[in-house]
């Protein structure tokens, strides 16, 4: 993870376009100024950072289905629920599945676990566009590379 980046993803561990379903992994860092403030002497990852992790795997997984012709943006989060604290230096496991997909929205089943326990989940929204830009494509395309996005979908 790069925090100050925004780059919550280490690693795209399977794509599954038939199942519509995607694994990533993520590795808290140990330390981050994050950590200074949430919360002094008990370092945890903000929920909200944890929720931003399952829409980059839920991102990644649209990316894929559409043959990297269009880019997802959050729109929504329902049915979010957290279950366990998450601390610097976990390794977190992240599942997407595609639920729904048309008229210009995806919405996915997402969720992490640590160690195979549940530490969060939710129901997430994407609106989904033609890339803003050539050089956002060519972006993402750089960056899906960092994270060993499978080669053969970046046709």
């Amino acid at each position: 993870m790069r925090l100050e980046y925004f780059q919550l993803i280490d690693r795209i561990v399977e794509i599954n376009r038939t199942e519509q379903t995607i694994r990533t992994e993520a590795i808290v860092p140990k330390e981050n100024t994050i950590f200074e403030g949430h919360f002094p002497g008990f370092p945890l990852m903000p929920g909200v950072l944890l929720t931003e992790a399952m829409a980059q795997t839920s991102g990644w997984l649209l990316v894929a289905l559409n043959n990297f012709k269009r880019m997802p943006f959050l729109a929504g989060v329902t049915e979010a629920k957290f279950r366990d604290f998450v601390r610097p230096g976990d390794v977190l496991s992240l599942t997407a599945k595609l639920v729904h997909d048309g008229s210009g929205f995806a919405i996915t089943e997402a969720k992490a676990e640590r160690g195979g326990k549940p530490v969060c989940s939710a129901t997430l929204k994407f609106r989904v566009v033609d890339f803003p830009s050539a050089q956002t494509a060519q972006y993402m395309k750089d960056f899906a590379e960092q994270i060993q996005y499978p080669a053969e979908l970046l046709a």
